[in-house]
């Protein structure tokens, strides 16, 4: 299996950007490349070498869902599976993103303790399938 090392992750919330990166670089040693906006990511994504897309799904330019499939239509992203992260806790909104093809959805608030955890399950799920 691939060793998951770089996430991109897109939250319009800055507190949630700050306790990601802390989390995820310090805690599960990720390179994170952040962004503020969905525009944001695909515009600068190309500086980037994303192996996971880490998603907010409320923002208000372009949702999660839109991001992930503009982000999919760059050069080298077709195949960059993505997780969601969000408020929106209802089953359903989960069951779709993951028929969609979303690795996991993990709900805010989140426990940054265990963030890692959930997004190395997801991984280690997903390349088990492919």
């Amino acid at each position: 299996m691939e060793k998951l090392q770089n996430i991109l992750h897109v939250d319009d919330a800055e507190d949630i950007r700050m306790i990601i990166k802390i989390t995820l670089e310090m805690v599960g040693g990720y390179h994170v490349d952040q962004f503020s906006s969905g525009r944001e990511a695909v515009e600068q994504a190309a500086s980037t070498n994303p192996q996971l897309f880490l998603l907010d799904f409320m923002m208000p330019d372009l949702d999660g869902l839109e991001t992930w499939t503009a982000l999919r239509q760059l050069p080298g992203f077709e195949n960059v599976p993505a997780i969601f992260v969000t408020a929106k806790a209802e089953e359903n909104f989960s069951n779709t993103m993951l028929e969609n093809g979303a690795l996991s959805v993990i709900t805010k608030p989140f426990d940054p303790m265990e963030l890692c955890a959930q997004i190395e399950s997801a991984w280690a799920a997903h390349h088990r399938q492919t």
